[in-house]
């Protein structure tokens, strides 16, 4: 066959460090549009971006390449750097050093979409740790709660 062809799509989720609240609501529009501009300017499609003042939820249709973990790594320090540059106040912005990644179904892509969509009514019962144990678990991946959160 002399073309590749790749269907991937990505549930990222990911939190400032020590889940603190440094995602402002000012900041939460601008934030969000600029990661979707990162995963387009890698390539990808951005279908859904999400989250609250302590995590955020990202649902991208991305290339082979770059690799994921590259990925990730350059939408963290990217948006970091550009939150830092933009807002010099939130001099306290970090992301975590780890995050989860899921694969989605094209079939279930509307179903994630609306799951980002309703972050903030979602958490107002929900911790965002028994969020991601619950995305772990649901995935089937182990894990050592001594080792989860930084």
């Amino acid at each position: 066959m002399p073309q590749s062809f790749t269907c991937l799509h990505y549930h990222l989720v990911f939190s400032t460090r020590h889940r603190e609240p440094t995602i402002t609501p000012d900041l939460r529009p601008r934030l969000w549009e600029y990661l979707g501009g990162i995963v387009r300017g890698e390539g990808g499609i951005s279908l859904a971006v999400g989250g609250t003042a302590d995590h955020v939820h990202l649902l991208a249709t991305l290339r082979q390449q770059p690799a994921l973990a590259d990925f990730v790594r350059q939408l963290k320090a990217g948006s970091s750097g550009w939150v830092h540059d933009t807002f010099p106040a939130a001099g306290g912005f970090w992301w975590q050093t780890g995050y989860g990644a899921f694969t989605v179904s094209h079939s279930v892509i509307d179903t994630v979409k609306a799951y980002i969509a309703n972050q903030d009514e979602h958490h107002r019962t929900r911790t965002f740790q028994d969020e991601f144990r619950a995305l772990l678990t649901r995935h089937g991946l182990g894990f050592d709660e001594n080792y989860l959160w930084d």
